[in-house]
C-alpha cells in the first residue's frame, strides 16, 4: 500500500443524507453461503503469488498479472478488459553485492530502492557519512561532506512495528526524537511548502550526484532484519539508493557516533528505461438489470513490490474483489446497477493506475454510487471508515448488519488514506477503504516476508462475502448517495505533473 505523506483534508459536505430507504438485505444469506462453504480465493491466491509472482508495475509480471485475472473474471461469466495508462519509465532490479570493509569485514544484505541507477558496473568503494538531507539547507550544510562517500540520510525511518513486541526503550527515545523532528520539517502546511518539499525530494539525488556522492544507504525501519521498499518513476535517481536493515543502519550510525570511521563497497546492476510506458488496469463488470449507467465498484492493486510476492500487499485484497466477483456471478443474484472490478496497477508508485482511471471516467463521476477498496492485508474485514462521512454512517450500520455476525460491524468516524479510494474520493464519489484485522500486516509490508504462507483462507473468505454483499446491497439502494466535496485532480497529493522528473 503506497503511503503519502501529507494529511488530507476532511471531504464530506456538510450537508446532512435526506431520509435514506431501508436497505434491503435479501440475497445476503445466498453470498454469504457462496463465499464462505465454496471459496476459490486461496487458491486463486496461491496461482498469483507462487506461479506469477511479484508484480512490480512495469515489469512482465504485471503484466501476466493483468492477462490472468482478465481470463479468471471471464471464466466466472464477467466481461473483463485491459485498460491502458501512461506509467512513466520502466525498472529492472539487477543484482547487488554490499561489504563492510572497516572496522571489520563482513558481508551486508541490501536491495536497491526502485527507479535509482546502479554503479555502471564498477565497485564503488568509500567511506560513510551521516547527512540532514531533509531540507536544501540543511543538504548545503553537508554538501562538501558527501564526496566520494555513501550517505547515510538522517533522520532515518522509526521501527515502526504496532501490533509487534514492543521496543526498548532506547527505541521509544529515537522513534519520538524521529518523529518530532519530521513534524518540524512539516510545520508549513501551505500548498507551496508542500510543492518545495516534494521537488527538493526529486532534486535531491540529482544533487548528490553534483557533490560527487556515490550513493545514499536507507534504513529498512523494520525489526530482526525484515526490509521495506518503495520507489517511484516520479522520482528517478541517478545514484544508487540502497535499503540495509535497521539493524545495520544503526550499526553504521553508532560507530559515526563514537567516532570510528566505517568505509564500505557496493556494486549495483539496474536497468532504468528511457521512454515512458504504458501500464494496465484490469476492469471487469456485472451489469445492472435496471440502472446499468449508475456504478458500483470494488477495487484492489495488482501490483506489488518485488522483495517478497506480494501476498498481504495487495494479492490479498486482489483475489478478495475476484472472489466477490464470482460469489455475485455464481449467486443468480440480479444487482440493478452495475457492478464493476477494478485491479490497479501503479498504486505503490503514487495510486497511478487509479488516479489515471478515474480521471479518464471522470465525467461519469455522478454516476458511480460507491467506490470499496480492500487494501490492508490478509485479514478479516472488521468495518468501514467514514472517510469524514458522518452523513453516510446510518447506512453503513445498515449495510453491515448482515454480515455482523462475521465479525464485520464496526463503523467509526476516520479518514485512511494510502490507496486507491482517494483517486475517486477528489471527484466527490464515496469512496472506502475497509477495515481490517492486522494479521502482522506491518511485518509483511513492503518486505521480503510478504509470501503466501502469511494468508489466512478463513479471514479472506470472510472479507470476500462482506465485499460482495454490501456491494450488492449499494447496487440495490432506491438512490445514489450523496456526493462529497469535489476538489479535482489538482488537488490530489504527489501528482506526478507537479514536479519535474530528473530535478533539472
Amino acid at each position: 500500500m503506497f503511503k503519502p505523506s501529507i494529511f488530507l483534508a476532511a471531504l464530506a459536505v456538510s450537508a446532512p443524507l435526506q431520509a435514506q430507504s431501508a436497505v434491503d438485505t435479501s440475497g445476503s444469506g445466498t453470498l454469504i453461503t457462496e463465499a464462505v462453504e465454496r471459496s476459490e480465493v486461496m487458491e486463486n491466491l496461491r496461482y498469483l503469488s507462487d506461479v506469477i509472482g511479484p508484480r512490480l508495475s512495469g515489469s512482465p509480471g504485471m503484466r501476466r498479472a493483468n492477462e490472468w485475472t482478465a481470463e479468471r473474471f471471464r471464466g466466472y461469466g464477467l466481461t473483463a478488459a485491459l485498460e491502458p495508462f501512461d506509467f512513466g519509465v520502466a525498472w529492472e532490479r539487477g543484482s547487488l553485492s554490499l561489504r563492510i570493509l572497516e572496522p571489520f569485514d563482513r558481508a551486508l544484505t541490501g536491495h536497491s530502492w526502485t527507479w535509482t541507477a546502479g554503479t555502471e558496473g564498477k565497485t564503488r568503494p568509500g567511506p560513510v557519512v551521516v547527512a540532514d538531507l531533509s531540507t536544501r539547507d540543511s543538504f548545503a550544510l553537508y554538501r562538501d561532506r558527501v564526496g566520494g562517500a555513501w550517505v547515510l540520510p538522517k533522520p532515518s525511518n522509526p521501527v515502526w512495528n504496532p501490533d509487534g513486541p514492543p521496543p526498548t526503550p532506547q527505541d521509544s527515545e529515537r522513534v519520538a526524537a524521529i518523529l518530532t523532528a519530521r513534524a518540524a520539517l512539516t510545520a508549513d502546511t501551505s500548498a507551496a511548502a508542500a510543492l518545495e518539499r516534494r521537488q527538493f525530494q526529486i532534486d535531491l539525488p540529482y544533487m548528490l550526484e553534483d557533490a560527487g556522492a556515490l550513493g545514499t544507504l536507507v534504513d529498512g525501519g523494520k525489526e530482526h532484519a525484515l526490509m521495506t521498499m518503495s520507489g517511484s518513476p516520479n522520482r528517478v535517481s541517478p545514484l544508487p539508493n540502497i535499503v540495509v536493515s535497521h539493524e545495520d543502519y544503526t550499526l553504521l550510525e553508532r560507530l559515526i557516533q563514537h567516532g570510528v570511521a566505517p568505509r564500505l563497497e557496493g556494486r549495483v546492476e539496474n536497468k532504468l528505461g528511457k521512454s515512458r510506458v504504458q501500464q494496465w488496469n484490469t476492469v471487469a463488470e456485472i451489469k445492472g438489470s435496471e440502472l446499468p449507467g449508475q456504478v458500483v465498484i470494488l477495487g484492489a492493486h495488482l501490483d506489488s513490490w518485488d522483495l517478497g510476492t506480494g501476498v498481504t500487499d495487495n494479492g490479498a485484497g486482489s483475489m478478495v474483489v475476484l472472489e466477490a466477483a464470482r460469489v455475485l456471478a455464481r449467486s443468480g443474484l440480479k444487482p440493478k446497477r452495475t457492478i464493476r472490478f477494478i485491479l490497479f496497477s501503479g498504486e505503490e508508485q503514487g495510486l497511478i493506475g487509479a488516479r489515471a482511471y478515474a480521471a479518464a471516467h471522470a465525467a461519469q463521476a455522478d454516476s458511480v454510487q460507491a467506490v470499496l477498496v480492500i487494501d490492508n492485508g490478509t485479514g478479516r474485514i472488521v468495518g468501514q471508515a467514514l472517510q469524514g462521512r458522518a452523513d453516510l454512517e446510518d447506512t453503513w450500520r445498515g449495510l453491515l448488519a448482515p454480515v455482523a455476525h462475521l465479525g464485520a460491524a464496526n463503523v467509526r468516524d476516520a479518514m485512511k488514506t494510502g490507496t486507491d479510494h482517494l483517486a475517486f474520493a477528489f471527484y466527490g464519489i464515496p469512496s472506502f477503504n475497509f477495515d481490517q484485522d492486522p494479521r502482522g500486516y506491518f511485518h509483511t509490508h513492503h518486505s521480503e516476508s510478504d509470501t503466501f504462507d502469511k494468508a489466512v483462507a478463513d479471514d479472506l473468505a470472510q472479507a470476500s462475502a462482506v465485499m460482495a454483499v454490501t456491494a450488492y446491497e449499494l447496487a440495490n439502494l432506491p438512490q445514489l448517495l450523496p456526493r462529497g466535496a469535489k476538489l479535482g485532480p489538482e488537488r490530489i497529493p504527489n501528482r506526478p505533473s507537479e514536479a519535474v522528473a530528473g530535478g533539472k
